[in-house]
């Protein structure tokens, strides 16, 4: 919020004296400024997900065999 510049008190300096006794009274102001910059920064924040999911296959293998001719042989003919 800017509320202008902010005016200190006056310094009045020493009065001068003249030979003919007159009296000049000057006051100076003394302004001193200042001036005050507000910077809004805006910070975006990018934030990456990467999900990974690792699924799990059970498989299962069912054989029914049936059996055709004599039988299972010996190797050597016995």
């Amino acid at each position: 919020m800017y509320c202008g510049p902010k005016v200190l008190p006056p310094i009045i300096h020493p009065t001068i004296n003249r030979e003919n006794h007159l009296i000049h009274h000057y006051v100076v102001p003394h302004i001193h400024p200042s001036h005050t910059t507000t910077f809004n920064h805006h910070v975006y924040q990018c934030q990456r997900y990467f999900p990974y999911t690792e699924p799990t296959v059970n498989d299962a293998l069912h054989q029914d065999l049936v059996g055709f001719g004599p039988g299972p042989r010996p190797l050597f003919g016995l």
